[in-house]
């Protein structure tokens, strides 16, 4: 799948869920043709739902839909999905423990050419707040698809942050991929590197690669869902290598970076560095451009990895 796009493959795993279950349902915020919706609606006129600019009533709606035995999927720009929807989300999907598929595209820096005002740097953070909600971000298409599947299996709401454009190629199709549990990526000794999406698990492992030429031997994980984090991985590698730096294409604050350090504060104090958008807001610019404006590649992992190999030191008094 990847000389595919990832809302390519977003649309055809629907249609093929819509296949075998007649509650698989899609709705959109006048998006259609952003989001690559439109062959389900093609295919499935009568489980399609464009409610047009009116991101709040499509929660509501997805919402309802729910309550009456469907399992919607409502998309959006991230942007519109967090910081828009967020009450309706917060109170009619998830406090009502409805069923509801949120996705927010365009996730971070990943919004490019439609600027600030589109870049969703704190949807994570503001997910995370939540009860019981489920976040995730594919990192690729074979991921995309393995956990769409297990979303849309899952009893209850969920939020996946989705590029739209791109053919990463991190997994193959034999890859096990499951929601709620990360992936070990590269095994090493020294220091774990936690990424997810599109954008970072490709800078962590370039960076691993970068480190191992210096004789720094990096385990990579993509930690794809973010809530529930998994806790016992993440321990099993504090133990292991004693450091992490978590990178993510969102605020430093309340993502993944602030999962991890706030699970180790009680459970096992570690050096934990981040890469990580530094309580700033977004600008227009390509997404290389952008990449390299936040400290979001691989340059700037190495950086960090370097700086909290320095405080593990310290620590045992190396």
């Amino acid at each position: 799948m990847s000389d595919k796009d990832m809302r390519e493959v977003y649309t055809e795993t629907l249609i093929e869920m819509a296949d075998t279950n007649e509650k698989i349902c899609v709705m959109e915020a006048d998006l259609m043709r952003a989001t690559g919706t439109n062959p389900f609606k093609e295919k499935y006129p009568e489980r399609t739902f464009n409610v047009g600019v009116a991101e709040a009533n499509m929660v509501g709606v997805a919402s309802g839909l729910s309550a009456g035995g469907k399992i919607p999927f409502a998309a959006t720009f991230g942007c519109f999905a967090a910081r828009r929807t967020f009450d309706q989300f917060f109170i009619s999907a998830n406090y009502a423990q409805q069923n509801v598929k949120l996705v927010g595209t365009d996730p971070g820096v990943s919004a490019a050419f439609n600027g600030g005002t589109h870049m969703p740097f704190e949807d994570v953070g503001l997910m995370r707040t939540i009860p019981n909600l489920v976040i995730f971000e594919p990192s690729d298409t074979v991921s995309l698809k393995k956990l769409l599947i297990q979303a849309a299996g899952h009893k209850g709401s969920t939020y996946m942050r989705l590029q739209r454009k791109g053919k990463n190629a991190i997994y193959s199709d034999s890859d096990e991929i499951v929601l709620g549990k990360g992936n070990v990526l590269k095994e090493g000794d020294d220091v774990t590197i936690i990424a997810y999406g599109y954008v970072m698990v490709p800078e962590a492992l370039k960076a691993a690669d970068m480190l191992a030429e210096e004789g720094i031997k990096a385990t990579v994980i993509d930690m794809h869902t973010i809530k529930p984090l998994d806790k016992e991985l993440v321990l099993k590698y504090a133990e292991k290598t004693g450091a992490f730096v978590v990178c993510e294409n969102h605020q430093k604050a309340g993502g993944l970076f602030a999962a991890v350090a706030e699970m180790l504060a009680e459970e096992l104090p570690t050096p934990v560095q981040a890469v990580a958008i530094e309580d700033q807001f977004g600008q227009v610019g390509t997404l290389d451009f952008l990449q390299g404006a936040y400290g979001l590649t691989a340059e700037n992992i190495v950086k960090k990895t370097k700086a909290v190999l320095l405080r593990k030191s310290a620590a045992v008094g190396v």
